[in-house]
């Protein structure tokens, strides 16, 4: 009777206890509705709204390794002269996914996936890039964030226009086909 007892006593307590494990998955946090206000504040091009929701010290990653990150102030004037070349930006509503994890180590961490669609004011073109973004939480603030997109297709056609308008100054001409890869 005592043996069952204690089994059944390990029981109740192995159940308590992975019951009041923490979620190391989730699709619902107050963390991810943090990174979605940074996403719209981005779309918003509310760089103050956007940067509130970043610790002071943040790293910011984008398509660079750590060493090169940037700091909020380095991110808010890259993304206005970013911004100054788009006539529209924004990201597709209903191709965004959000999820949280928490790390072996303990660490939160908030990976977004989006289409990014944006109009180059040069061209009047539209570029549809996905985008993936890690942003790490402490204390509710984004203090490193690690974002992956290929900007191929809009650089390859910025030098092409730039190539254009040098041989247009020059008063030379680009042959067909030249300048293009």
């Amino acid at each position: 009777m005592k043996k069952l007892f204690l089994l059944g006593l390990a029981t109740v307590l192995l159940l308590t206890a992975c019951q009041q494990q923490e979620k190391r998955y989730t699709q619902q946090s107050p963390e991810i509705d943090t990174y979605k206000k940074v996403i719209e504040a981005y779309d918003k091009q509310d760089w103050e709204a956007m940067v509130s929701h970043y610790a002071d010290t943040a790293k910011i990653m984008n398509n660079v390794v750590e060493a090169e990150g940037q700091t909020l102030t380095e991110l808010v004037a890259s993304n206005k002269d970013d911004a100054s070349l788009f006539s529209s930006w924004d990201y597709v509503d209903g191709e965004s996914e959000y999820e949280m994890v928490v790390t072996d180590k303990g660490q939160t961490w908030v990976n977004f996936w989006g289409l990014w669609k944006g109009t180059l004011a040069a061209n009047n073109k539209t570029y549809t890039i996905p985008t993936h973004i890690t942003a790490q939480f402490v204390d509710g603030k984004v203090v490193k964030e690690f974002g992956y997109w290929d900007l191929s297709k809009i650089m390859l056609d910025i030098q092409s226009m730039h190539e254009v308008q040098k041989s247009e100054m020059d008063g030379s001409t680009v042959p067909d086909g030249e300048g293009e890869q």
